[in-house]
């Protein structure tokens, strides 16, 4: 008799069904790492959008507005401290990073700032980073009326 050596269909059924969980459970940690990632993206550029900031705090006279225009641009006008380059593009990369557009919430005074980005790992936080020096996660974003992370 004349046998062939060679695996069966089921045995290449299981190893088929083996590597497709491994396969499975492997791409959802990749997306879990992908949020962290990102999360960890928001919360760099907000530190460094704080850091520049307090640069432009000193070189202008201890204030966080020049000139009367508050430190959170309108939309109507291109001025503000957060306008300015650094700040700007510290901003838009959070807001990239959020995966929400303009998801970045900025409120000031001529004293006081703060700006709150959403995370991607929970839709229901926001990081926060205000003139103080606070630098934390939150469940809701600043707004006009209270200009400290809560």
């Amino acid at each position: 008799m004349n046998y062939r050596r060679g695996f069966t269909l089921i045995e290449l059924l299981v190893v088929i069904a083996i590597i497709g969980i491994l396969s499975a459970i492997v791409l959802a940690s990749l997306n879990t790492a992908r949020g962290k990632a990102q999360d960890s993206a928001i919360k760099a550029n907000l530190s460094g959008m704080r850091a520049a900031a307090e640069l432009y705090y000193d070189s202008n006279g201890q204030s966080y507005s020049a000139f009367g225009v508050a430190a959170c641009p309108a939309a109507s006008t291109a001025t503000g401290m957060f306008y300015t380059s650094p700040i700007a593009n510290a901003t838009a990369a959070a807001n990239t990073a959020s995966g929400v557009g303009s998801g970045a919430v900025c409120q000031s005074s001529t004293s006081a700032w703060a700006v709150s980005s959403p995370l991607r790992t929970t839709t229901t936080s926001y990081w926060c980073v205000d003139s103080t020096g606070k630098s934390q996660q939150q469940s809701l974003p600043v707004s006009s009326t209270n200009l400290q992370c809560l």
